[in-house]
């Protein structure tokens, strides 16, 4: 990877991309320790456990900041989420999505931004509501508190569609996801503040420098554990038979159907975490904590069982949603293709359908360890520690996943540059 980019450097287009996508992710980070206006953060602190201590850790503690970039793209990952299950459900969005080529897709991103307007107005105003409430203007020097209240809601609505218009313009000129550029900076940012408190809490320690140096070997560990998985892949076999037209022969090739264990990523983690957590934020804003019960609490027994459960169910169901063994059947047979040992047509889209069902098996169990198992050893090893709490399995997940993808564009781009120099 490092070899990558320093190849990257050497060419003028690729490295100015580079250095845009770095400077958007800068202008990002400045705006997360912005403060917002009409805000007293002198006692304000968010605890690293429940929905808002995730919001805090995926924003780089920008949450934690009171800044005016606090909501940072969890509003526009949520309404697209929303957006893919909906073009599932709506046959109109589906032929939208499947039909509609460029002309549909910009659609389907104008809806995705409009909802997350929506969903950033409403996350505004709770958090104005049941958290900011008690630090709103406390000298009257905005005006009453109705009033500062509306300007940190209009402040954090616009921050959240700047941090939108960060986002695209990264995929659009620069190198990578600009979304999920923006939260791999952030999980950087939060993970990178909690090893420097912990390596200044540490010093002169020798028994609390051990400790550090175990977990931090234990994050390598599990870092490797991810990185091979997440490149691991079940490559299914296919045939092309040989076509005389005219005089021409085509055909006559192998090639093979990649199929990733983790071909979902961590959106089943995402997913579940949401549901089981969503209902403690709206207790928590209501101030009504206390009928939440404790054992649904992240950390509980159930929750544990629950989060379980859930990464299965929305594994298969995301699974389902992103791969049709029916059409790659059709498409394989379209091309005068077939399975070795498997008859075209339904005996095929049975077969990728066997094989997908248990790929998607070890997925599930791979996420289900993933989200559980580092937290527990975490927990074990650096107890009472802020990296704990930094170190998240879904973090860990997504930076893995974010740096791989990142990897992958820049070897494309350095070789569409290396395809146009031999052309020239």
């Amino acid at each position: 990877m490092f070899q990558t980019i320093i190849d990257a450097f050497k060419i003028k287009e690729v490295r100015r991309k580079i250095i845009l996508t770095l400077v958007l992710l800068l202008v990002y980070r400045v705006g997360c320790w912005i403060p917002v206006p009409g805000l007293d953060l002198s006692a304000f602190q968010i605890s690293g456990d429940g929905f808002l201590g995730i919001l805090n850790g995926v924003t780089g503690n920008a949450l934690s900041n009171g800044a005016i970039l606090a909501l940072g793209v969890v509003p526009y990952i949520n309404a697209s989420i929303i957006m893919q299950l909906l073009t599932i459900a709506i046959p109109k969005l589906e032929r939208l999505a499947r039909q509609g080529g460029e002309e549909g897709k910009k659609k389907i991103t104008f809806y995705s931004r409009i909802l997350a307007l929506v969903l950033a107005l409403a996350q505004s105003i709770g958090l104005v509501v049941g958290m900011f409430g008690g630090y709103l203007d406390p000298n009257g020097s905005i005006g009453s508190t109705f009033v500062a209240g509306m300007i940190v809601v209009l402040v954090l609505t616009a921050g959240a569609m700047f941090t939108v218009w960060i986002g695209e313009k990264i995929t659009e000129l620069g190198v990578g996801n600009g979304q999920s550029m923006l939260v791999f900076v952030g999980i950087l940012a939060t993970a990178g503040r909690a090893i420097v408190t912990e390596i200044n809490s540490v010093a002169g320690n020798i028994d609390l420098i051990w400790t550090f140096f175990v977990f931090l070997a234990a994050v390598v560990i599990i870092f490797g554990f991810i990185t091979f998985i997440d490149m691991a892949e079940r490559k299914v076999p296919v045939q092309y038979a040989k076509q005389i037209k005219g005089r021409k022969m085509y055909g006559g090739q192998s090639t093979f159907i990649p199929i990733k264990i983790n071909s979902n990523g961590v959106m089943p983690i995402i997913f579940a975490m949401a549901l089981l957590t969503f209902p403690q934020l709206i207790f928590s804003m209501v101030g009504s904590g206390g009928i939440y019960p404790s054992f649904l609490q992240m950390g509980g027994w159930l929750y544990t069982v629950l989060v379980a459960v859930l990464i299965f169910f929305f594994s298969y169901f995301y699974a389902q949603a992103t791969f049709n063994p029916a059409d790659v059947s059709r498409q394989i047979q379209q091309n005068g293709g077939f399975i070795p040992g498997i008859r075209a047509g339904q005996p095929t889209a049975e077969y990728l359908t066997k094989i997908s069902r248990r790929i998607t098996f070890f997925g599930a169990l791979f996420l289900a360890v993933v989200a559980l198992v580092p937290t527990l050893i975490f927990g074990f090893v650096a107890s009472g520690s802020s990296l704990v709490n930094a170190f998240s399995a879904t973090g860990l997940i997504i930076v893995v996943s974010v740096a791989l993808e990142f990897n992958k564009q820049l070897e494309a781009q350095l070789l569409m540059r290396n395809y146009k120099g031999f052309l020239k």
